[in-house]
Order: C-alpha cells, then structure tokens, then sequence
C-alpha cells in the first residue's frame, strides 16, 4: 500500500473510531509498570514469572487469561533498581510526548498492534515447539513493545538528545539505528524463535514507519531536486535564518532536518525546536508585559 493511500485509509479510519481512542494511554501502561517494578523489588519476581507472564500454555490449558494483560508489569530496566526507576521515568516522558505529538488515536493503534503482535508471536511459537520453549518465553514480557516505542520517538524526533551514561550527547535517531542493528544481527545469527519474535512482535514499526514512509525520496535524483530547491529558497529570500527556537536559540541554518513549531498555548509568536516544543514553560500575558517594559 502506497503512503498516501494509506495515510488517508488511516485519516478515514480515525474520523469513525478515533472518539473511542483511550486518552493518556501511557499513564495506564506505567501504572502496569509501576506495579511490575514493586513486585520486583519487593523480591517476588516469582510471583510475576508463575502468575502474571505471558504463558500460552497457561493461558489455553488453564484458563488464565488475566496474563495477556498482566505480562505488562515486566518492569523496564533489569532487575537493578536504579535502572528500573530511570527507565520507568524515561518511558513515561517518550509515550507522553508522542501522544501529544501524534494524537490519542495513533498512539493508540500503534501501542495496541505492538502489544498484540508480542501475544501473537509468543503463540506462534509455543505452537511450533511447545511446552519446552514457555520458560523462555516468560521472559519476553514488554521488551518489544518498549522497544517499538523508543524507536517511534527515535525517528518522530531523530535530532533530539540523549546523555548516553548520563555524560555523552547522542542524537536519537542514532541510538535507533543502534537498537536496530542488534535486532538484525539477532535475526541473522539466532533461532526460528528469535525470527518469529522480532518480526511479528514488531509488526507496529513495520506497519507504521514503512507503510508511511515515500521511499521515493531517498532517489539520487529527488535529494539533488531537493537540495536544489533549498539552494533556490535561500537566494531568493536573500538567506538568513527563517526559524529560531525561542529556548535553545538553534535555527534551521543550524541543522535543516530540525522541526520548528508554534506553541498554541503561549501567549504571542514564540517558536520553539521539536527538543523544547513540549518541554518549556508556557509564556504567559504577564511574560509578554513584562518583555514590553524591558524594551
């Protein structure tokens, strides 16, 4: 299915079902996760592996169906609590962003397929090899899903930053890239199950950065129309930068792949980057005055 196509099937599809899209979907998703880290690190992980995981054969020969929602609590970050909590924190900030940045109902549908593409796939393979492989599968929990969300806000927001070992700047789109390359080398050097896993698990990402993406315009010939359409704009306009971040004070001479946007809910013309569109403080009328009586 072509972009544009699909872009609008996807547009039609939420004008009828988007009034029933779950609002703050994260904040129940962490309320999961934050059960999930107390169990752990009240030292019953235990309880979660032989109750709560994500067992097939549970779930078809006992009944327990409570697991396709309770194998969320798998808290982020291993077992270390340090790591827990950051990662909880972390998490919490990426879906909150992208809700807001894609809307309700997209953020919806795409942690959904995500959720039951790893239910999918854990069946999958608990039909092609049975009751031995359901140890293993207790420890997939949310890891794909985790995953598919940090690469949403990867490549939604590939310049913004993070402290890689709370020190090194490192751009998000390259960390995804990063993350990507590990799962092709498990693809490539790991088992059937493995396969299975990554792709149906992952079927969110396939669906949503593939289906949308216009490949066309990685064509040598449409990046040479491109940059010569830049070239043409800024001699025309007599350059000079035509965006500025009011936080950061970057412009889009800086870096061309930056996003500018208006801030609706700030009070006069303030543009801010994709990094500080949702992280700044809102100017108020009083802020406005009182930069009138500075100048």
């Amino acid at each position: 299915m072509k972009a544009g196509l699909y872009m609008k099937w996807f547009a039609k599809l939420e004008r009828r079902l988007g009034k029933f899209a779950i609002r703050n979907l994260m904040m129940y998703l962490m309320v999961l996760y934050v059960i999930g880290t107390l169990i752990f690190v009240a030292g019953y992980e235990n309880v979660y592996y032989t109750y709560l995981a994500l067992n097939p054969e549970a779930i078809l020969k006992r009944g327990q169906v409570w697991r396709i929602v309770t194998f969320l609590m798998m808290p982020p970050g291993g077992s270390n609590v340090f790591f827990m909590l950051i990662s909880l924190y972390v998490y919490w900030n990426l879906g909150s962003i992208i809700e807001r940045y894609w809307g309700a109902f997209k953020f919806n549908v795409y942690m959904f397929t995500g959720i039951f593409g790893t239910i999918l796939a854990t069946f999958i393979v608990y039909f092609i090899y049975g009751s031995a492989i359901v140890p293993s599968l207790l420890f997939v929990g949310n890891s794909y899903i985790n995953f598919s969300l940090f690469l949403a806000y990867a490549f939604t927001f590939p310049d913004a930053q993070f402290l890689l070992f709370f020190i090194i700047p490192i751009k998000a789109k390259i960390l995804g890239w990063i993350e990507i390359l590990v799962y092709v080398v498990i693809f490539i050097t790991g088992t059937l199950a493995d396969r299975i896993m990554i792709v149906v698990s992952l079927i969110n990402v396939i669906i949503f950065f593939l289906a949308t993406r216009n490949f066309n315009r990685f064509k040598p010939s449409e990046i040479k129309r491109r940059r010569d359409f830049k070239k043409k704009i800024a001699h025309a306009s007599g350059g000079g930068a035509r965006h500025k971040c009011a936080i950061c004070g970057r412009t889009d001479e800086d870096d061309p792949n930056l996003t500018f946007r208006f801030c609706s809910k700030c009070e006069g013309n303030f543009e801010y980057c994709q990094d500080h569109l949702y992280t700044h403080t809102h100017v108020t009328k009083e802020d406005v005055e009182r930069l009138k009586t500075k100048h």
